[in-house]
């Protein structure tokens, strides 16, 4: 409404600036024919024509304000209406929003959490029981034999090294290079089977 309003203002004041034009070329015609009376006539419209069209520039200037005025009161009224749609949305969302209860289902959640922690490490530890001793003695002797290897220490080797805490049996060669008393009555034949009974044993 206001933007045809200042058209209409353009329209007329382009109208008396043409007619400023027309009364301008008229009074320098009477002023040539030195028709004085009608100059000073004349030139009387042509200060009220001026002084119209000045007027017709300060009214649109107004109105262009007024419609800058406007046009910042319409973008408030449209943020004032955004905001009160998000106002609406979040009363709503409030109102749905039950804090008890939620403060009920995360401590819900964590128990049940909780509790299946707990299940899933006590069925762990009986699959683990379950299976335990399937190939565990092997393993663990692997285990044994690896770690000492590491370390420059051989299992089989220094547990024969080792002392048993027994005399060793005499070998054949120690048995047959041992001298051997003979028995004061003579009996020769006794000792030659008691080596040999020796070396059968070996």
């Amino acid at each position: 409404m206001l933007d045809k309003s200042i058209r209409e203002l353009d329209r007329e004041r382009t109208n008396l600036q043409n007619q400023e034009k027309k009364l301008v070329s008229e009074i320098k015609k009477m002023a040539k024919q030195n028709q004085m009376s009608a100059v000073r006539v004349m030139a009387k419209d042509l200060i009220r024509t001026r002084h119209s069209i000045t007027k017709f520039y300060q009214l649109k200037s107004q109105l262009q304000g007024v419609s800058l005025k406007m046009q910042t009161l319409k973008s408030t009224q449209a943020m004032s209406d955004a905001m009160r749609g998000v106002t609406k949305a979040m009363a709503v969302m409030n109102k749905q929003l039950n804090l008890p209860q939620l403060q009920h289902i995360m401590r819900e959640f964590e128990k049940q959490n909780e509790k299946m922690e707990m299940t899933t490490e006590v069925m762990g530890d009986a699959i683990d029981d379950a299976m335990e001793g399937e190939g565990e003695a092997e393993e663990s002797e692997e285990l044994v034999n690896q770690v000492l290897d590491e370390i420059g220490i051989g299992l089989e080797t220094d547990m024969l090294a080792a002392p048993s805490g027994l005399p060793a049996a005499p070998t054949a060669v120690a048995t047959a290079a041992a001298p051997v008393a003979e028995p004061a009555d003579g009996g020769i034949d006794t000792a030659l089977e008691a080596r040999l009974a020796n070396l059968r044993k070996m």
